[in-house]
């Protein structure tokens, strides 16, 4: 359909206009529009020669509607048209014969008055002519009929044609009053296009617009208007043929009972369509408070489903789905009643540890230059109760109180000794078998001592050992047990310390 057509038709001397809308079935609303403001255009009313709707008076009968309604036949038209003279082109005056009379007389055509006569002489001698072509008048006659009956036989014919061709029709547009027409189209499309009715993929033409058509029939148009439908939150464009919006809810199969609305029921839904929105009734279970609630509402949110439940969300409450969401049938909605409050921990910041090579001290030898002090940072945590189950702390803020110091620890780099003096002559693999069997990575059965003399860590670690005892290679372990001896004699090995000397 065209996007704007204006047409007009003339009945009883009054003319109307109608306008059509823009149907377009695969794009959505182009025009902006108020659509609950949107005002109805009114279509199938007739006219009558007082202006008015409603007073139409069809004054045409066609040949068949004669004589009080019934046809006559063609042979009977025919006859009684052929005994009837044609009328005749008004009568002229033509001079007489200069012969027969005096100049200036003339001689009527028939139907005229005669013109004054000069003489008796002129008189009889027009007598003598009027009965000479009284004589002549059979043949005359018959020549100036004959294309007279011609005539009429032609029109007798053009009556029949006419009367097989004329129909009356009934035409209804859009629910207006039927109005009856006489129209020589053979089918639907024919007659709409006679009155200027143009219809799109969504309108609906009875019969259809290829039916041929007859005398009698009735055609009716119905406009599809554009709808805007929102059910249940699921939006779609849709048509109608329907004037009202309870008629659309009726043709699109909707139940409205119990169901929301935005616009009344009874508004008129005009060609340029209109925005529907719908929620139908639903059931939902709200849980609250150890007990459930069971409503049937039309509620466009979880919230407000909630509210008509009786619930009232206090502080930090929240519900099990968004509360903003769209309540389906069947759901259950619970209600978490959240309390919450904040907790403030001061929690230590470790500090770290930097070594530094120092190449007054032996290999293997470490000695703290500076000691390392912790941080304090002071952590807020939220601590929230659902429904009387505490829940797991959740840390929303830190703040640093005091920065870490790093501890500073020397490493030696000098190499160590070959020897030990006034140690180096004693029986050190004798010491070896009675403490460890002579292995270096023994370790007793407690995991206090370890090594080939038994060394314990803080022993170990006193005379410059990195590590475990264990883990260091036989020499070094031989070289610190020497370092031991040196320091407090045969003393750490009670047992067998005079295997030393033996």
């Amino acid at each position: 359909m065209s996007n704007s057509q204006h047409n007009e038709s003339a009945y009883g001397g009054q003319a109307y206009t109608r306008t059509y809308a823009p149907l377009d079935p695969q794009t959505p609303l182009a025009h902006p529009f108020d659509p609950h403001t949107a005002e109805t255009l009114g279509y199938g009313e007739s006219y009558g020669a007082s202006g008015r709707a409603g007073e139409h008076e069809d004054t045409y009968r066609p040949a068949y509607e004669q004589r009080g309604g019934r046809a006559e036949p063609a042979a009977r038209v025919a006859r009684e048209a052929s005994g009837r003279s044609l009328p005749r082109q008004a009568g002229s005056v033509r001079p007489a014969p200069a012969p027969d009379g005096p100049a200036g007389v003339e001689e009527p055509e028939e139907g005229r008055a005669p013109a004054p006569v000069a003489s008796a002489g002129a008189n009889r001698r027009a007598a003598r002519r009027r009965r000479t072509r009284h004589a002549e008048r059979p043949d005359s006659t018959v020549r100036r009929l004959l294309p007279q009956a011609l005539v009429v036989a032609f029109l007798a014919g053009g009556a029949t044609t006419f009367v097989a061709k004329d129909k009356a029709i009934e035409l209804s547009v859009d629910g207006g009053a039927p109005r009856t027409l006489h129209t020589f189209a053979d089918d639907v499309t024919e007659l709409l296009a006679e009155e200027g009715l143009t219809v799109g993929a969504h309108d609906v033409v009875a019969p259809a617009p290829r039916a041929e058509l007859r005398s009698g029939d009735e055609i009716v148009v119905h406009y599809g208007r554009p709808v805007r439908l929102t059910i249940d939150g699921h939006q779609r464009e849709v048509w109608t043929t329907a004037h009202t919006v309870e008629g659309a809810l009726k043709q699109m199969g909707v139940r409205a009972e119990g169901a929301y609305l935005s616009v009344s029921r009874s508004r008129r839904i005009g060609r340029e369509g209109l925005a529907l929105d719908v929620r139908t009734e639903r059931s939902v279970t709200v849980m609250a408070d150890g007990r459930a609630r069971t409503l049937r509402t039309n509620a466009a949110t979880v919230r407000e489903a909630v509210e008509e439940a009786g619930v009232t969300l206090r502080g930090q409450d929240a519900t099990s789905v968004p509360p903003g969401s769209f309540p389906r049938d069947g759901q259950t909605i619970t209600v978490l009643r959240i309390t919450g409050a904040k907790e403030v921990r001061e929690e230590p910041i470790p500090f770290e540890v930097r070594r530094i090579a120092d190449p007054t001290l032996f290999k293997g030898t470490e000695a703290v230059g500076r000691a390392g002090r912790p941080g304090l940072r002071r952590v807020t945590y939220s601590l929230r109760t659902v429904n009387g189950v505490k829940q797991k702390p959740r840390r929303t803020g830190t703040e640093v109180v005091r920065e870490p110091r790093t501890q500073v620890v020397k490493v030696g780099t000098k190499p160590l000794p070959a020897s030990v003096h006034g140690a180096d002559g004693l029986n050190w693999p004798g010491l070896a078998a009675c403490e460890s069997g002579g292995r270096p990575d023994a370790v007793d059965s407690s995991g206090t001592y370890g090594g080939l003399y038994q060394f314990d860590t803080r022993t170990w670690q006193s005379l410059g050992g990195r590590g475990r005892p264990q883990d260091a290679p036989a020499s070094e372990q031989t070289y610190r047990a020497k370092k031991l001896y040196m320091r407090r004699g045969a003393s750490p090995w009670p047992h067998c310390g005079a295997r030393l000397h033996g």
